[in-house]
């Protein structure tokens, strides 16, 4: 399908293609290929770099296998940029000069491009006695607010969007303060966030025994395991956060146990790494690869998918040798190791195209014997790498005995038993976003296929909109192969039509075939009963799963976008948005701010409109004597009050305005550096929301956002965000929180 659709384009444009001013531009993405492909086989032996690049270029030109974004986008351009897409950084030590020796080291692998998840349980809780200094301790979310600064501060920078995980034990004594976290709006939103649940907590869970919350030996204080779990689940319930990690399965079922322990993901929850653990992915397109789709006998040819698998594995680990690395740590845990995460893309429609249900006990087994083929070929061929270029420098034959190796076939362990393994961890199945995009849009991971069909607007030059339709991969082969017949309803479901159950079945029966982890979002509708809601965890947990993350609808994040998989088109909540009218007369604040580079103060004025009995922004003026900030603040105030009438989550606002840094210096005010002038308006509007929240809300704690307000893009702005794989995707721009 190449490049006709143009939000694929658009993607390829904005993300993937090389445009330096000087030098070699990838005209097309057949370009981009070669540059990419050239650059792998560089890791080759010189007499077969030749014979290895035509491999590895054939194998991405038609969308087959997929490098993940940092490897299409870095690959051969001589960037000062990592190849990995995310990392687990080092473990924190509980000292306050360690600490912020670990944050600039964080600081440093996002500037590259790198996402990082942390596990914070190792600093001290809140009101804990600083020896020496007699002082108490701040607790490990007051040092989370840091990463989160920076991880904002970075971005401002000109760097890729950061993406952080931030872990915590379920027995630290400040686990109720992390669950909680998330239910200010305003809080750690740089940040997804995890609890460590541990087999013993789960135990004490089905007992109903009381838990005790603990630091270095000292428990600071007994609580009910059931009321603790219940906490959870409310959170999660009313905010989609913190999802949950089965740390002690993680570790059990590991590889690498002989010569490491996890504590953290990365911050998409597909990787379990250890510490400065580096993750490098890749996905197979299972959709590009089925025989006569939608006809009787569809099916992957699987001799194909072996060979492919094998290409995509030699891939992956020559990236380890050419990638660049933020810091030593990370390379020499790379290179040690020798970790990939082989995954796959596009399971839905492939299924889709089998004419099997996704969630059905027959996708379930299409779904366990695609994988296993994977599972296979990529073990055999890390043992036939091992015999041409040597077993990663940690491999010992006690891995044989590790769950992943003992149930292989006698074949495939054989080979390891002679020759050892090239690479510690094999498989994982990662978010996709963009490249599915890339890739014609194909269901994103083995995620079912979220909307068939919608109508994306694309703004013309003249300030006029266009809509032009945007289709999933399947919905496009249906129409090429069966012309006018209306798509079966019954084959054909959606994220927005399945159960729960169905989500949890795909998701075990994948976790059982895949060396790290996966990561998937249960979506559950909004109505769902508490109780049902909190027993999926547990059923996951009984089912084998490392870890869940699920999304409902909730006042925190608002609602996915509404669309309906039947229609063949649909303008529901993708059109035009209409700009509320104005009131006669409105009642607001005007705030006074001095900013000491301008002679005359600066004086921003917010109203509000009553909606749903709540107080809400409707428009802004920012005015001053000065005439140099004329021209900025009447744009700025035209378009952020454009934004305030159009209803939905407005709390991206001032974080975007927070986020400018201005080349000159910034200033600092009331005893804190502000970075610009425009990031001190961001932090006058972020103050006027969550007062107006306060005072007109049912708690000091409420969210601002409005329950079925629809969450709107960073990027683009648009309230077109849906939640996939356990990160927020953009239907307008193609942006992606992880990809």
């Amino acid at each position: 399908m190449g490049f006709e659709v143009a939000l694929a384009e658009e993607i390829w444009t904005a993300k993937y293609r090389f445009a330096p001013t000087d030098g070699v531009v990838d005209q097309d993405f057949p370009a981009t290929v070669t540059r990419v492909a050239g650059a792998i086989a560089e890791a080759e032996a010189l007499e077969a770099r030749s014979t290895w690049f035509e491999r590895f270029r054939e194998s991405m030109l038609d969308f087959r296998f997929l490098p993940a974004g940092r490897v299409i986008a870095g690959a051969g351009t001589a960037r000062s940029v990592t190849l990995f897409n995310c990392f687990v950084m080092g473990t924190v030590p509980d000292s306050l000069g360690g600490i912020f020796d670990h944050l600039r080291e964080a600081a440093l692998t996002m500037q590259q491009g790198g996402g990082v998840g942390i596990d914070f349980s190792t600093i001290r809780p809140n009101g804990a006695p600083v020896e020496g200094v007699g002082a108490d301790a701040s607790g490990p979310l007051s040092f989370m607010d840091c990463w989160d600064s920076m991880c904002r501060t970075v971005h401002s920078a000109g760097q890729r969007r950061g993406a952080m995980m931030g872990c915590l034990t379920i027995d630290h004594p400040d686990i109720e303060a992390f669950i909680d976290a998330k239910r200010d709006s305003q809080r750690l939103r740089n940040f997804n966030l995890s609890v460590l649940v541990s087999d013993a907590f789960m135990g004490a869970l089905g007992t109903d025994a009381d838990w005790p919350l603990q630091f270095q030996g000292k428990v600071y204080r007994t609580v009910r395991a059931r009321d603790l779990w219940e906490r959870l689940m409310r959170s999660t319930y009313d905010c989609a956060e913190p999802g949950v990690i089965f740390i002690d399965r993680v570790n059990a079922a590991n590889n690498l146990r002989h010569c490491e322990t996890i504590s953290a993901s990365n911050p998409c929850g597909e990787q379990m790494l250890p510490p400065y653990g580096a993750c490098l992915l890749g996905s197979i397109n299972l959709a590009r690869l089925v025989d006569r789709p939608f006809e009787e006998g569809a099916e992957i040819n699987e001799e194909e998918l072996a060979e492919l698998t094998a290409t995509a594995v030699r891939m992956l680990d020559n990236v380890i040798d050419i990638s660049r690395y933020p810091l030593p740590q990370q390379e020499a845990e790379a290179k040690a190791k020798r970790r990939i995460g082989l995954g796959v893309t596009g399971l839905a429609d492939a299924l889709l195209f089998c004419g099997k249900i996704y969630g059905s006990s027959e996708a379930v087994e299409q779904t366990r014997r695609w994988l296993a083929v994977i599972k296979r070929e990529a073990y055999r061929t890390s043992a036939r790498l091992a015999a041409e270029k040597g077993p990663f420098p940690l491999y010992d034959e006690i891995m044989m005995e590790t769950p992943n190796l003992q149930c292989l076939d006698d074949q495939t362990r054989a080979l390891i038993a002679e020759h050892g393994l090239r690479n510690g961890c094999l498989t994982s199945i990662a978010p996709t976003g963009t490249t599915s995009l890339l890739a014609g849009n194909v269901s994103s991971g083995i995620e079912p296929v979220f909307a068939y069909s919608y109508e994306r607007r694309r703004l013309q030059p003249d300030g006029s909109a266009r809509f032009e339709p945007v289709e999933d991969y399947a919905m496009h082969v249906w129409r090429q192969v069966k012309g006018d017949e209306p798509p079966p309803a019954e084959l054909f479901v959606s994220a927005q039509t399945l159960k729960p159950s169905d989500h949890l079945a795909m998701q075990a029966a994948a976790q059982a075939l895949v060396d790290s982890s996966i990561s998937k979002t249960v979506n559950c509708p909004e109505d769902i009963a508490f109780d049902e809601f909190a027993d999926i965890y547990v059923e996951g947990y009984h089912l084998g799963c490392k870890g869940l993350t699920t999304y409902r609808p909730n006042a925190v994040t608002g609602s996915v976008l509404k669309l309906s998989a039947t229609d063949e088109s649909t303008r529901e909540d993708m059109a035009e948005v209409e700009l509320a009218p104005r009131s006669e007369a409105l009642h607001g604040t005007t705030y006074k701010l001095k900013w000491p580079e301008s002679a005359h103060a600066v004086y921003v004025t917010i109203n509000d409109i009553e909606f749903e009995g709540d107080s809400r922004p409707f428009e802004i003026f920012v005015n001053s004597k000065n005439m140099e900030h004329y021209a900025w603040t009447l744009g700025l105030t035209r378009m952020i009050s454009a934004v305030f009438r159009r209803g939905g989550d407005v709390s991206f606002v001032p974080e975007e305005l927070k986020a400018v840094f201005d080349p000159r210096g910034g200033a600092w005010m009331k005893g804190r550096y502000v970075p610009s002038l425009l990031a001190a308006i961001g932090e006058v509007i972020e103050r006027h929301i969550g007062e107006a929240a306060v005072e007109t809300g049912p708690r000091a704690d409420a969210p601002v956002a409005a329950v079925g307000a629809k969450p709107c893009c960073p990027r683009c702005g648009a309230a077109a965000l849906i939640r996939v794989e356990g990160c927020d995707k953009c239907l307008e721009c193609g942006h992606s929180k992880c990809g």
